[in-house]
């Protein structure tokens, strides 16, 4: 090995090749430094440099300032809530909508749903572009077009172009859905991730929730025009600190451009370590995140689950149509009245965040500590309860929803209904992603899909449902779906591990990762006894970060523990079916689970 600045062209200043400071990018490493390291390689095309992090790079997402972090977290999950946001507040300017254009509330209601439909394609564009351009220049651009289809359907002459305009908004603003939880993962340790994902799993139900708040008040006092006004400007206001103030933090992007500069300043080869393992093919990129979502469909977990899932957030969708039914048609309330309704829901969405945060993690982690990596299996309970809750909420204001009942039953009974949608989703993706761990990103890109399908289907028939049963019955019949699905997690729970060895896919992620572990573990045994005959045959000490522990020299950053090692493989080894998103996620968590066991990182 040998460092670059050997290879540098001596009339050029060092600095000259460092970044330049920006709002969006305040921490930089200088070139210096980046050349002194000792690269792997020999820099050339069939043996070049291998590029990655320094030790403390302060380029490094996962060496930001906590404070920065948490910012920047804030940020994604604010403009995930002002996307689902956007979704619902067109609901508020509804009744201005047909009275300028006529048209029947079904037409109208198709506003909300094409948006919605836009969540379920929209993110099969998105995810792979993240990938090719990394996250700051895909929420820009997404960002951008979301803000100028909302203004430009203000502009609207007929109902065409206002459906036309609403579906091209949902399909460039769905951006985040796909790319928060990224974003999340590239800046927090695993200890924290809790937190930032609670934080982002609440904005695609608080959105909904409040949307129909912000836009009933509006469209009551200045028509569905500034209902799109008011939403383009929030959307405008994101995008603007979005440009000054987001930094790029998807790993694989920051050290291609890393790999880029040394390329150019020494003249010799640089590759980022995942593109020497395996060149990126964007064709197939993109090729894998259009057709892989449809083949997990098939396999009968994750489209039980995903029925469940999508009949939930259906249901919550159905609400927009619905709630205007009950509470304006029927009670007379204005829209903005009617919005309010819906601080149910966003209620019982806020108390399954906290518990989730306060109890549910906590347990299972203690769990993890105490017994090691549970089955997936163990991440269902929570979904027996929250099956039951919402059923009582689904059941509790179909009963109540009429004029004779006092309006606060109904509404009341949406919080039951809030939490046990939020618990529900989380539970039952936790237990996904445990059970296809290398297949884990197009398992979620399937089930994202068909939940964005159900919630823009349910609204369409909402109108005609209630008109031919009656607001009790049609009221319930998402509670009768409901119902029919809270035996789901409990048939998983029991029989789940007999179900997953006949799957398919969930068999092939089980044996790969017993597989791996067991030659990743054999590995390691070999390199410490490699380097128990060095140090004892040469006399010298042990490197920083090793530790002698008997007669054996022991890494801390490879502990013995086969939830780390299958951090490690998932990010090491290309033989699985795995995308630069998946290994740099898994990199990053064992990175950060190295530095949790005191070693120098992995």
């Amino acid at each position: 090995m040998e460092t670059a600045r050997t290879l540098l062209p001596t009339e050029l200043p060092v600095e000259s090749y460092t970044l330049a400071r920006r709002p969006w990018r305040r921490y930089v490493t200088s070139f210096e430094d980046i050349l002194d390291h000792r690269y792997k390689g020999a820099g050339t095309e069939s043996d070049p440099y291998i590029v990655d992090w320094l030790r403390d790079d302060a380029e490094d997402p996962q060496n930001f300032p906590a404070a920065f972090k948490w910012c920047q977290v804030g940020l994604t999950s604010i403009l995930t809530l002002a996307v689902t946001l956007a979704s619902s507040g067109y609901a508020g300017g509804i009744k201005s909508l047909m009275m300028q254009f006529g048209g029947s509330s079904e037409l109208w209601v198709g506003g909300v749903s094409l948006f919605v439909l836009g969540f379920a394609f929209g993110p099969l564009l998105w995810a792979p572009m993240s990938e090719v351009f990394g996250r700051r220049i895909v929420y820009l651009v997404s960002c951008f077009f979301l803000t100028l289809w909302l203004a430009v359907t203000i502009a609207a002459p007929n109902p065409a172009a206002v459906l036309v305009f609403r579906a091209l908004s949902g399909f460039f603003g769905s951006s985040p859905l796909v790319n928060a939880g990224g974003t999340v993962a590239d800046l927090l340790t695993p200890e924290q991730r809790g937190v930032g994902m609670a934080l982002f799993a609440a904005a695609p139900f608080l959105g909904p929730a409040l949307g129909p708040i912000s836009g009933g008040y509006i469209g009551d006092a200045a028509g569905w025009k500034w209902v799109m006004g008011f939403l383009a400007i929030l959307c405008g206001v994101i995008f603007v600190l979005l440009a000054l103030f987001t930094p790029e933090t998807y790993a694989p992007t920051l050290l291609r451009q890393r790999a880029l500069r040394l390329s150019k300043a020494t003249g010799k080869v640089y590759r980022y370590r995942g593109d020497a393992e395996k060149p990126l093919d964007v064709r197939r990129l993109f090729r894998a995140a259009l057709l892989r979502p449809w083949r997990f469909l098939l396999e009968p977990i994750v489209l039980i689950l995903s029925i469940y899932i999508a009949i939930i957030y259906g249901t919550l969708y159905l609400n927009f149509a619905a709630y205007p039914i009950i509470f304006q048609q029927m009670r007379g309330w204005s829209g903005g009245q009617q919005g309010l309704a819906f601080l149910g829901i966003a209620g019982g969405v806020v108390i399954a965040i906290t518990v989730t945060l306060l109890m549910v993690n906590k347990a299972y982690i203690k769990a993890s500590q105490q017994k090691g990596p549970p089955p997936p299996e163990e991440r269902l309970p929570p979904a027996f309860v929250a099956g039951i809750m919402c059923v009582v909420g689904l059941a509790g204001f179909a009963a109540t929803c009429g004029p004779n009942v006092h309006w606060i039953a109904p509404i009341l009974f949406g919080v039951p209904f809030g939490f046990g949608m939020v618990i529900i989703f989380l539970s039952t993706m936790g237990y996904l992603v445990d059970s296809y761990t290398i297949y884990a990103a197009s398992v979620l890109a399937a089930n994202s899909v068909l939940r964005s399908l159900f919630g823009a289907a349910f609204p369409m028939f909402t109108p005609k449902m209630y008109a031919k049963l009656g607001v009790h019955w049609a009221a319930a019949v998402p509670g009768f779906l409901a119902l029919a699905c809270v035996p789901f997690p409990l048939i998983f729970y029991k029989y789940g591990a007999a179900i997953r060895a006949r799957c398919k896919y969930a068999s092939d992620a089980e044996r790969t990762m017993k597989a791996l572990t067991a030659a990743r573990r054999a590995e390691m045994e070999e390199e410490d006894l490699s380097d128990e005959l060095h140090y004892t045959t040469s006399g010298e000490k042990p490197a920083l970060g090793r530790v002698k522990t008997g007669a054996s020299i022991l890494r801390p950053s490879h502990p013995r523990n086969d939830e780390w090692i299958q951090w490690r493989i998932l990010a090491d080894r290309d033989e699985v079916d795995l995308g630069d998103e998946e290994r740099m996620r898994v990199q990053q968590g064992a990175r950060s689970f190295a530095s949790y066991h005191h070693s120098p990182g992995a």
